[in-house]
């Protein structure tokens, strides 16, 4: 009866693959269907579930710390601090819009000068025509 049950033949041992490396991820997709197991979310957590919510994480990740990394270099900084992902996530606005209420540990403030606070300008605008010019 070949080719049924678990007969590996001579030697034939087959190597666990992680569900991370099927779905082709880096987050961990086991310990997450763990997490949502033990977190009582809801009685029972389907095989898609922790595939999916893994992914989702991962791209997250993946944008805050592209814009972080931008972030950094633009400071001509080789390292990530908060500082830079504060940066990334303020100047960015729809990771502005989903960590809005979030507060980001020494991730200091944006740099914004009110308008009010600028000094005034004198003279006017320089594309004014002076009046006694003539127009040749």
């Amino acid at each position: 009866m070949a080719g049924r049950g678990k007969s590996l033949g001579a030697g034939g041992s087959k190597k666990a693959t992680s569900r991370s490396s099927k779905a082709g991820l880096q987050f961990p997709v086991g310990r997450i269907a763990r997490f949502l197991k033990a977190g009582k979310y809801a009685e029972r957590v389907g095989a898609g579930a922790p595939v999916y919510l893994a992914a989702v994480l991962e791209y997250l990740a993946a944008e805050v710390l592209e814009l972080a990394g931008n972030a950094a270099r633009d400071n001509k900084k080789t390292r990530i601090v908060p500082r830079h992902i504060q940066l990334a996530v303020r100047n960015d606005e729809e990771l502005s819009k989903l960590l809005g209420e979030v507060t980001i540990a020494s991730g200091g403030v944006m740099p914004n000068i009110h308008n009010v606070l600028l000094p005034k300008k004198i003279g006017g605008s320089g594309s004014a025509k002076v009046s006694g010019e003539d127009e040749s």
